[in-house]
């Protein structure tokens, strides 16, 4: 028999909100941190570290996060590691915002004149001060409305994390609509809280691009 739909039904779909915040938050965190090492490797003086560093990057971005997610969480199983779904979840999320961050980071130096690399050069700066002293700080500036754009996506993502278990928004629904059955009343309420999350990021992305102008001349 099917359950009426009730307010506790919704505050479990509040603590899956809560939980896809925080994996969204795992992810960002960690895979800015990859992604950042990545970005000093696709920017090396060493054409083979930039070749092999690309050839990475292409392949994670090639495969799809759900195929990620299946790799980690199964993988890891067949070799006897046993991870909770959010740790398996988090790991395929931070590999999978890493190469996506790390391309995103180096476009945006790249966009720096290349003069500012040949004026720290005239004052004897080695390649780490002209990098933290001068291009990253002009960089951060052109990368801020991206980097908050893809936060959108990831928050996204996160409700593939339901296929290994892991109960966050999209999972919660899933398991409220298998007793209530009410699929158009479960997942439109779930619906609105993912935009409910995703809009005022987008929104503060667009804010940032007018602020910071970038993109105009």
């Amino acid at each position: 028999m099917a359950q009426t739909f009730t307010l506790a039904h919704v505050g479990y779909m509040l603590e899956g909100v809560l939980w896809t915040l925080i994996l969204s938050a795992l992810a960002f965190v960690l895979g800015g941190f990859a992604g950042f090492g990545m970005l000093l490797l696709r920017i090396s003086r060493f054409r083979i570290v930039r070749q092999l560093s690309f050839v990475v990057v292409q392949i994670i971005q090639g495969i799809p996060l759900l195929v990620i997610l299946f790799a980690v969480y199964f993988g890891l199983g067949i070799v006897g590691v046993q991870v909770p779904p959010l740790v398996a979840a988090g790991i395929a999320m931070m590999i999978y915002c890493a190469a996506f961050l790390a391309e995103i980071w180096r476009g945006c130096v790249l966009a720096v004149p290349r003069t500012q690399f040949e004026a720290a050069e005239c004052v004897a700066l080695s390649r780490w001060q002209t990098l933290t002293k001068v291009i990253l700080p002009q960089a951060l500036r052109i990368a801020t409305p991206p980097t908050v754009g893809f936060m959108v996506q990831v928050v996204k993502s996160t409700s593939l994390a339901s296929v290994v278990g892991f109960v966050e928004l999209t999972r919660a629904a899933q398991i409220i609509n298998n007793s209530t059955f009410q699929p158009f009343l479960v997942f439109g309420i779930a619906g609105a809280m993912y935009f409910a999350v995703c809009w005022p990021l987008s929104a503060w992305s667009r804010v940032l691009e007018r602020k910071l102008h970038v993109g105009r001349h």
